[in-house]
């Protein structure tokens, strides 16, 4: 059978086995699928965003037409070596699994094939074809577990030169969620905030997962993801107002901006209107602010969600590093993104 264990996933993609020319990519964990999916292209050494290297396909357009993708496939390179077919957004394309399945039994020359799919039935379409295929490579993720959980704490300690305490790292694992994608944006966060120390303390991982969803807090995000300038206004200088750290609001902010991205990114792959992604959340959306998620899915994509994300991730760094000008270098940032979102909803954008 074709296919790895989760916890064998990561070994197969510490170098490049060419007898196995189509990858398969699946599982509920989106942030996962897509990280790993980034590894294997590394592993080619090709240059993703080259047009004649890598090919980029959606799997409702090999189902549409089925043909396409062999095509593709033993098309010989205009400039030589080798080529990269990048299927994303597979489930249960019949169509797609044809092609793949024909593929199997006679392997392309000088192409990978890389599928990125859901969550997929055990030994049913796609993915039993592959794990039956002697040329095909099956690679699950799922959500994180305790032993995943801490190997990701460790890269992103080494990556930022930081430690950290063995009660933080404790109370760390206890509030991260099992989603790949999630868990590296609430540890860079903390990494952010550690920044020009060495030490990650439990104090810090307190202040960073602490309840900084407070009402307060959140009505001032509400107000910069729809462009609601007068409000965002009036709700941050009542907080600053009160002595809040001026942190805690861009810590809510990337936290929110990265549960907008989830949820467009769902809009995006699967063809969901806002509303349904809004009802089907999880968590889910406290039913107060479902109408103003839902007009904030209409003016942010996953490409504006991930600018105002490392928009914000700047502020953190710019504030921290000038604290005497910290609030309205903070304000000044988050007026930006409510005027962008304000834009994006004028008539006509």
């Amino acid at each position: 059978m074709a296919q790895k264990k989760a916890h064998e996933v990561d070994s197969f993609l510490r170098r490049l086995d060419r007898a196995y020319p189509i990858i398969l990519i699946y599982g509920p964990d989106k942030g996962l699928v897509s990280e790993r999916a980034a590894a294997f292209i590394r592993l080619t050494a090709l240059p993703p965003d080259d047009p004649f290297a890598v090919i980029r396909l959606d799997a409702d357009a090999v189902q549409a037409e089925p043909g396409k993708l062999s095509d593709e496939a033993n098309t010989i390179s205009m400039f030589g070596g080798e080529r990269l077919i990048w299927v994303r957004n597979a489930s249960g394309q019949k169509g797609l699994a044809d092609a793949v399945a024909h593929l199997a039994k006679n392997p392309p020359q000088a192409t990978f094939i890389l599928i990125e799919a859901g969550d997929l039935k055990k030994g049913a379409g796609l993915r039993g074809i592959v794990e039956q295929s002697a040329s095909a490579m099956a690679l699950p993720c799922y959500s994180d577990d305790a032993r995943s959980i801490d190997a990701t704490i460790d890269e992103m300690m080494t990556r930022y030169g930081l430690q950290i305490s063995l009660d933080a790292r404790n109370l760390l694992k206890e509030s991260l969620g099992g989603d790949r994608l999630a868990t590296r944006g609430e540890l860079e966060k903390i990494c952010l905030y550690a920044h020009g120390g060495e030490r990650i303390t439990i104090d810090d991982v307190r202040d960073i997962i602490g309840d900084v969803s407070a009402v307060s807090h959140e009505a001032i995000i509400d107000a910069i993801m729809v462009g609601n300038l007068a409000d965002f206004t009036h709700a941050f200088d009542r907080v600053i107002g009160t002595g809040s750290s001026s942190f805690l609001i861009l810590s809510t902010a990337i936290r929110q901006f990265q549960s907008l991205q989830t949820l467009r990114y769902g809009m995006e792959t699967e063809g969901k209107n806002a509303g349904s992604a809004v009802a089907t959340a999880k968590p889910p959306v406290f039913f107060a602010r479902k109408k103003l998620v839902e007009t904030a899915l209409q003016r942010w994509s996953t490409l504006t969600c991930a600018r105002a994300i490392e928009r914000l991730q700047k502020t953190v760094l710019e504030s921290r590093r000038n604290a005497d000008l910290a609030v309205p270098i903070i304000r000044q940032s988050l007026i930006a993104l409510a005027a962008e979102a304000a834009r994006a909803g004028r008539p006509g954008r």
